[in-house]
């Protein structure tokens, strides 16, 4: 289930196009202007350039391209001597790891309406698959995807879905190539005799939404679903079928019943009422291949605002709190029959499973430190009745210091639920604690992945997915001073505090042959004492305290791997000293706290039958590493 060979690749280059293309759509778009005569020019590159003006390259910097892949070969190209020259850089090179750009006419916009397809020949110095290549500005870009190239000049068409809507366009190329099958390794290719031609050995045979599934989906008031998976397929001179990516722009798109949910020229559809609604679509007159139905349940009900201190959350997914970089949310590896239909109601994201068997959260780069978290958080919600024999397991995965799956020091626990805690049509919160029920996860240092999976949870939702501290993981070294002390001063005799004035002279590190390093440290400003590798340790007087007159002596301690830990008063000196000791409760994260410290007023009769005019030493001993403050006696 969990085999992970490589990191599953998000972001595809075309997406990385889209993104690009992003900019250019903030323009307006020609073909929304009034209509002008524009040439109708097809060459653009034949052995020189025709008609693009002098500053029409624009590569994909801003994605990671390298800038200066593009040249013109004047010693090689198809029945000539001169072609474009791609020079796509290794995938480790600083200066970029991909080519991609798209060659804009400087000048006058182009009547393309009188042709049906870009042609070129093309070449690489090995057989390769080019990312993508294309033409067309953001509004009406067209896209094929894993290009082959070999050796050898091959012609390749790319046909326009819908010439009549080409009229006033700039984007005459475009391509991304980059080194997924050559190992890293950069390589060349050419283009030669690129242009626009009218030919009638093309068809269209369909298009396409969804890639041309019939997708159903329960949605709720508000919800915008874009329309993805825009296709059309045509018929090659050579018999082949190819299969083209399309912008919305050449859709036409229909609801059933828009009074449930509309459907803009965008393709984005929006739920405005209970009820049912199938969204359609056309390319050119012609119906496609694909559906949407939308059945809506009306309001969406919200999963409960989480109530954790912000300060004490490690978040993935949660519009409460700031999440940290997660690499997906949908990794789906070989096997996985799951699918993601996430939504959006206001500012609420929601994660949508479905046919769930398997699905990994990763969030590998960086890793998660949750070593101070106590539990694991997620909210869930099966919109309809829960399934007979449902269950879900969540994993979760430490991958170790190296940080790498299968690296040899990776830690996983898991724990499945079934009904009743699964349920349907409510929220059910799962706050599952790291300590017992994932008690397998024996470090949690380098969290890298919270894989998902079970039977029979066809349909679900997932919100407020987080790390969170409860109080009962402290961290190795305290980040907040202890609670300052309230007992007026006047009724205070203190050994080691900075709200009261200390006795003098006092050594709080006497050589008794222990092994404990003592320090003092200060924690937000506040002088702290640090017992290091405890066995035990003493506090001698300058001369014996009189502390008859007092009811209890204070402590505030620290401590998040003590297992065993004494307090001692001392009377006397050796041989008739006499001491008595009492039993602190470690670690500290244990019970009541504040910030990880304990505050304790133990009465001095706990410590008959010492001497309580006549104290001349405290001690500790236990293990661990200990931090003190606030020492004193009070009433």
């Amino acid at each position: 289930m969990k085999k992970m060979i490589q990191k599953y690749f998000k972001q595809s280059i075309l997406t990385i196009l889209s993104a690009a293309f992003v900019l250019l759509a903030c323009q307006r778009e020609l073909s929304d202007l009034e209509a002008a005569d524009y040439p109708n020019t097809a060459e653009i590159f034949n052995d020189t350039f025709v008609g693009m003006g002098s500053n029409f390259y624009f590569p994909f910097v801003s994605d990671g391209a390298k800038p200066d892949v593009f040249s013109v070969d004047k010693t090689t190209g198809y029945n000539s001597s001169a072609s474009i020259r791609i020079d796509v850089p290794n995938a480790n090179d600083p200066t970029g790891s991909f080519a991609g750009a798209i060659f804009i006419v400087d000048g006058m916009a182009r009547d393309l309406s009188g042709y049906n397809a870009l042609t070129f020949y093309a070449k690489a110095n090995q057989n390769v698959n080019i990312g993508t290549m294309g033409f067309g500005e953001s509004k009406y870009q067209v896209l094929i995807s894993d290009v082959p190239f070999t050796t050898n000049w091959v012609k390749y068409i790319i046909p326009i879905p819908d010439s009549s809507k080409l009229t006033a366009e700039k984007g005459m190329f475009l391509f991304s190539a980059g080194t997924q099958n050559t190992n890293g390794l950069g390589y060349s290719f050419w283009i030669d005799d690129l242009k626009f031609e009218k030919l009638g050995t093309i068809a269209r045979k369909s298009s396409a939404i969804f890639n041309g599934t019939d997708k159903v989906t329960t949605s709720f008031i508000g919800v915008t679903t874009t329309i993805t998976g825009l296709t059309s397929t045509f018929s090659l001179p050579n018999g082949s079928s190819q299969t083209q990516n399309l912008p919305s722009s050449y859709f036409t798109f229909t609801s059933s019943n828009p009074a449930v949910a509309t459907v803009d020229a965008s393709g984005n559809v929006t739920t405005v009422a209970a009820g049912q609604a199938v969204i359609t679509a056309s390319l050119g007159g012609e119906k496609s291949v694909g559906s949407l139905t939308i059945n809506s349940a009306g309001e969406f009900v919200h999963a409960p605002t989480p109530t954790q201190d912000p300060s004490k959350v490690i978040s993935l997914f949660s519009d409460t709190y700031t999440n940290v970089p997660v690499d997906y949310y949908n990794g789906y590896w070989g096997g996985s029959t799951t699918t993601s239909s996430d939504f959006q109601v206001g500012n609420d994201h929601v994660l949508n499973y479905l046919n769930l068997n398997y699905v990994g959260i990763q969030f590998s780069s960086p890793t998660i430190d949750a070593s101070s978290m106590s539990h694991l958080h997620f909210d869930l919600y099966v919109p309809n009745a829960l399934p007979a024999g449902a269950n879900l397991k969540f994993e979760v995965s430490d991958w170790g210091a190296d940080s790498v799956y299968g690296g040899g020091d990776d830690k996983t626990a898991s724990v499945s639920y079934t009904a009743p805690k699964l349920a349907g049509q409510q929220w059910v919160s799962f706050d599952i604690p790291f300590k017992t029920t994932l008690a397998a996860l024996t470090n949690r240092n380098h969290l890298a992945q919270v894989v998902l999976s079970g039977t029979n949870m066809n349909n679900f939702y997932a919100d407020n997915i987080y790390f969170y501290n409860d109080g009962s993981i402290i961290a190795a070294t305290p980040t907040a001073a202890a609670p300052a002390p309230s007992h007026a001063a006047s009724g205070v005799l203190s050994v080691f505090s900075d709200t009261y004035t200390n006795v003098a002279g006092t050594d709080f590190n006497p050589p008794w042959g222990q092994t404990t390093t003592v320090s003092q440290v200060s924690i937000a400003g506040n002088s702290t004492l640090k017992y290091a590798s405890l066995n035990y340790q003493g506090t001698q007087f300058a001369s014996a305290l009189n502390a008859s007159s007092y009811g209890f002596v204070h402590l505030d301690y620290y401590s998040a791997n003590s297992s065993s830990l004494k307090f001692y008063l001392i009377s006397g000196v050796t041989p008739s000293a006499v001491e008595k000791s009492y039993t602190l409760s470690v670690p500290t994260s244990t019970g009541t706290n504040t910030n990880g410290w304990k505050s304790i007023d133990i009465p001095l009769s706990s410590f008959s039958p010492v001497v309580l005019s006549n104290i001349t030493q405290l001690k500790v001993d236990g293990n661990g590493t200990v931090f003190f403050d606030n020492i004193y006696f009070h009433n």
